[in-house]
């Protein structure tokens, strides 16, 4: 099987020195492998994503070296097969409209917290989504949503972790030490958004859609997303997906410690580079 590749960026911002280095890795270990190179678009938070911001990627990528197949995937180009994939989800009864704004799960939180008591949180420390939805009334569910209220698509979590049976989830972990089959706990992030009423789709949604139907074999992202493997495999195994290989590589940090973001234009690649910056320049920064 010819090893596939993948460079996802979101065109929300410019790309910073965190991207060339998961970019150049999956670029450079398909060329490697002589495997395949992809870019993909994650385009679908119509809130926050800017066609500019697609261009300067095309333009910051190919500065650094980089090609890749052609035509790119866009994800706001193909909302319909993300929409397929929640219908299969509805069909099988794991999935609940949820109506609780965040203001709303953020009070309560508070008075929990305010009276003592804890409020179980995701890895990333978010509060848990309340659970009383799961069984709200089907007919008082539509009514809500006819009505326009607004509203999401959630997993429930205890049904689609009781769909698998005894079955145990787990994802293969590669990089620099011995492959290893890590176990896979979803319940850990609750009953996750799977489609939003500002947004069509979630990434948890459409990035599984989209590496099975592009046929990615090999995931190769920050570390910051480890944690959401899990919930990845979990949506695999519900809409009977191939599961990749993961591998999660080192983040890289500002002075402060800090996750590197698109706001930090000292270690954006346009800035570095009209600053007289090299491609060179930039692999030996990421420490390749």
């Amino acid at each position: 099987m010819t090893p596939v590749f993948r460079f996802a960026p979101s065109p929300n911002g410019e790309l910073h020195l965190g991207h060339a280095l998961s970019a150049i890795l999956n670029h450079d270990m398909a060329r490697e492998t002589n495997g395949r190179f992809l870019l993909r678009i994650e385009d679908i938070d119509p809130q926050r994503c800017r066609p500019e911001f697609e261009t300067l990627i095309f333009e910051d990528l190919r500065w650094l070296g980089l090609d890749w197949e052609e035509p790119v995937r866009r994800q706001s180009e193909h909302v319909d097969v993300y929409r397929d994939a929640l219908e299969r989800l509805r069909g099988m009864g794991v999935v609940y409209p949820a109506f609780l704004s965040r203001a709303e799960v953020k009070r309560r939180v508070a008075d929990r917290e305010a009276q003592g008591g804890d409020w179980p949180r995701d890895p990333d420390g978010t509060p848990l989504y309340p659970t009383e939805e799961r069984d709200l009334d089907p007919a008082v569910a539509a009514a809500r949503i006819e009505a326009g209220e607004r509203h999401l698509w959630r997993l429930d979590m205890e049904r689609a972790l009781a769909r698998l049976g005894s079955e145990k989830l787990a994802w293969l972990e590669t990089g620099a030490a011995a492959p290893e089959h890590i176990p896979a706990d979803p319940s850990l992030w609750g009953d996750v958004a799977l489609w939003r009423w500002d947004a069509p789709s979630s990434y948890h949604l459409s990035v599984v859609v989209d590496d099975a139907l592009q046929g990615v074999t090999h995931v190769v992202r920050g570390r910051d997303l480890y944690w959401s493997t899990p919930v990845h495999r979990l949506l695999q195994r519900l809409l009977d997906l191939p599961a990749p290989t993961y591998l999660h590589h080192r983040l890289l940090t500002d002075e402060s410690g800090q996750k590197l973001s698109k706001s930090l234009q000292s270690t954006g690649l346009r800035a570095l580079g009209q600053a007289g910056g090299t491609p060179s320049d930039i692999r030996r920064r990421i420490g390749l």
